[in-house]
């Protein structure tokens, strides 16, 4: 019998322990960014994405108010952008001519570079 009473404090302990350290975990992993799980290489992106910045700016903050600022929009966006300027369903003469040669990882790796970027942190006129 004590055995048996000795097991059950045995796994009250152990749930105790696994909530802990289900709690700690969760706690942990939200404080990895986003872009840590998001598909793409954000150092491949950013080799690919240098003709992109003539209009977007290196760090995706345009010089010109016509071309958007890319950096620190959200990447799962610019995926569908550029999806869309690749397959037509998306309009643009300059946009539909550069995204109808990118391919899947393309597209994935551009859209984390600009991801990863800081975005604006205040509206100016340019």
């Amino acid at each position: 019998m004590p055995y048996i009473l000795q097991g059950k404090r045995i796994t009250r302990k152990l749930n105790k322990m696994n909530k802990i350290q289900f709690t700690l975990t969760v706690a942990l992993l939200s404080f990895i960014p986003a872009t840590a799980f998001s598909a793409g290489n954000i150092t491949a992106g950013q080799n690919k994405s240098a003709v992109c910045h003539a209009c977007h700016g290196a760090t995706g903050k345009s010089a010109q108010p016509i071309y958007p600022n890319l950096g620190g929009q959200q990447q799962s966006y610019l995926i569908r952008s550029l999806n869309g300027f690749r397959d037509g369903s998306r309009q643009n003469a300059i946009m539909n001519g550069f995204a109808a040669n990118l391919s899947d990882a393309d597209i994935a790796d551009i859209s984390a570079w600009y991801a990863s970027q800081q975005g604006l942190t205040e509206i100016t006129d340019k």
